[in-house]
């Protein structure tokens, strides 16, 4: 389980950070609604601006921890804590735009990768 979670902890971190700090101006086809940017996408949602800024603060530093958790393992647990809730919100966010299933399965997949990173890293500190 030890080296799935630390791939997956890669995944995870890696695709925060894309999305996030490499892709955030461009349009994908997984982008909520038909948001052509990250800011375009939350304003689809219905969200406030502000928003946009501490969420994207919120995973930046989770994905970051993520990363940091490969040498200090005791922040694996709650980085992976908190992208598992940032990732059900970006789920129901999708699912309130009543988005197909195709742009919401990336959110899907970054969820059940950082639950199966909670339990990994749980059992490997009990």
């Amino acid at each position: 389980m030890d080296s799935i979670t630390v791939l997956l902890q890669l995944i995870v971190a890696f695709g925060l950070l894309n999305v996030w700090l490499i892709r955030s101006n461009q349009k994908t086809p997984y982008r909520g609604s038909d948001g052509t940017s990250l800011k375009n996408e939350f304003a689809a949602y219905g969200l406030p601006l502000w928003s946009f800024y501490v969420i994207g603060f919120i995973k930046i530093s989770a994905a970051l921890l993520l990363l940091l958790g490969l040498w200090q393992p005791f922040l694996v647990f709650p980085a992976a804590l908190v992208v598992s809730f940032m990732m059900l919100g970006a789920v129901c966010m999708h699912i309130k735009v009543r988005d197909p299933f195709k742009k919401l399965l990336p959110a899907l997949i970054m969820l059940f990768f950082s639950i199966v990173i909670c339990i990994g890293s749980f059992l490997k500190d009990h």
